[in-house]
């Protein structure tokens, strides 16, 4: 007889395991089912890892910068396997931390990969099977936690899809593991290649970019698209190219990697921009070409639940077109991250329970993306404010004229927001430089609390500080900046 729960979540990653903890804090008997490592790709494989390794690549940048602050560091050098091995090592702790978070909280954690054998229907709940987990091919199998349930069928009356999304291939540009890898593979080279060809240039190629150029490799990014970072503000990705080229980043925009010919310790790319075609040979090559859903072998088809363009279509609170059967994070759809998977899965519980919830308003989602320099957005760019037909204001301010930023010897840097004239409404805010990932988040509170410029204006921001640039930058809207 199957086990019953009240919900089931199908995925341990931000999303997962923060909607079943919500889920146990509001009185539901809850499950989670994992059939890889509880954390997810976020926690073991993506935003948690990467981060440790670019801190790695910042403090090597300082200490070759270290004359400029008065210091000597001489034969500063590093160990590739040490920089990676304490990279896993946060990813360990991590795990471990959201398995204690889990029994600490009461959910019940099920070891396996499972698939949806039944909608809520007729009074009865809905099902799923749990059978063993399957190795993935590119990634190395954690051990199974203890005290965990194993293979089996189970039911509930809510099963949440959290299961995530996994890296983008192109025919013909699909990792091999060696010549051509996908993040898994760059996040743990066992020696360090010369030349590095890093096709993409979204958040995931630009701070991969960033962290191989640190460490002495050559790096080339080439961007389909005319931008690089394409998600984000122009102005903002322009000054972010500049910073990357001087450090000696190549890249190619507005074109595509037409073809990939492999040889024994090398890979010939051929880089079409519609123009003409030009032939790099590096020694790996990194596909950070997108991500996509993970919906296949669930059984959505068999339950009448709706996908598109590879992600389950839900109606905001994370409700899908077969009963009983929800979705949140990255296999519902962009953005893809991890924040944006969190706050979904706990609206998602909240309206199960029957508790006031709203759908994310997705134009209030920060993006950060961790390259050097960082670069961070919420809202509306200036041009798609435009387009939208806002009269609109725009202000600027430049780390050059902020005391910190030049104590810190990190003068490059701007903030940049964007205000609907009339009414003084925060519509976008665009910020790159140092730090910028953790001054992001006061915009999205004003925003959140549909602050307008006057209040902004009116706030007293500590001194010495980056954020007096968020500040500054409300002032230069309105042409009342002090410090330019």
């Amino acid at each position: 007889m199957a086990e019953t729960y009240d919900i089931i979540v199908i995925g341990s990653g931000p999303g997962g395991y923060v909607t079943a903890i919500r889920a146990a804090q509001l009185g539901f008997r809850t499950a989670i089912v994992e059939r890889e490592h509880l954390g997810g790709i976020c926690l073991n494989w993506g935003c948690i890892p990467t981060k440790a390794l670019l801190r790695s690549a910042e403090i090597r940048h300082y200490m070759e910068r270290a004359a400029d602050y008065g210091l000597s560091a001489p034969g500063a050098g590093f160990d590739i396997a040490r920089v990676v091995e304490r990279s896993r090592a946060v990813s360990r702790q991590l795990n471990a931390g959201v398995g204690f978070l889990l029994k600490k909280n009461g959910v019940d954690v099920i070891w396996g990969e499972a698939t949806l054998t039944r909608a809520a229907a007729d009074g009865r709940p809905a099902a799923i099977s749990v059978k063993p987990a399957q190795k993935p091919p590119a990634q190395p199998q954690p051990p199974v936690p203890k005290g965990v349930k194993g293979p089996g069928d189970y039911e509930a009356s809510h099963v949440i899809l959290a299961t995530g999304a996994r890296p983008r291939a192109l025919p013909g540009q699909e990792p091999d593991g060696r010549l051509v890898w996908s993040y898994f593979e760059a996040m743990v080279p066992e020696r360090l290649p010369k030349s590095l060809l890093v096709t993409g240039s979204g958040a995931i190629g630009v701070e991969f970019a960033s962290f191989y150029n640190a460490f002495g490799v050559d790096v080339t990014v080439v961007e389909l698209l005319p931008q690089i970072l394409p998600a984000e503000d122009a102005e903002i990705a322009a000054i972010a190219r500049k910073r990357m080229e001087k450090r000696g980043i190549r890249f190619l925009t507005g074109a595509k990697v037409a073809k990939l010919e492999k040889k024994a310790d090398s890979v010939v790319a051929t880089v079409d921009d519609g123009r003409s075609a030009r032939t790099i040979e590096v020694e790996r090559v990194l596909s950070a070409v997108g991500v996509v859903g993970n919906i296949e072998n669930l059984g959505l088809e068999r339950l009448g639940v709706k996908t598109e363009r590879g992600c389950v279509v839900t109606d905001g609170l994370g409700r899908t077109t077969a009963p009983g059967i929800y979705a949140i994070g990255d296999v519902a759809g962009p953005p893809m991250l991890a924040h944006k998977a969190e706050h979904e899965g706990v609206a998602c519980v909240e309206a199960i329970r029957g508790l006031k919830a709203h759908p994310l308003e997705r134009a209030r989602i920060p993006g950060c993306t961790y390259c050097d320099p960082q670069v961070a957005s919420v809202g509306l760019t200036e041009a798609k404010a435009r387009e939208a037909g806002y009269d609109i204001r725009v202000g600027r301010f430049p780390f050059i004229g902020n005391g910190k930023a030049i104590a810190l010897g990190e003068p490059d840097g701007l903030v940049k927001t964007i205000f609907e004239k009339s009414t003084g409404r925060l519509l976008g805010a665009h910020l790159v430089g140092a730090e910028v990932t953790e001054l992001v988040h006061g915009f999205v509170v004003a925003m959140n609390l549909e602050t307008t410029e006057e209040e902004l204006m009116a706030t007293v921001f500590p001194h010495p500080t980056l954020s007096e640039t968020i500040h500054e930058s409300v002032l230069d809207a309105w042409g009342r900046a002090i410090h330019i």
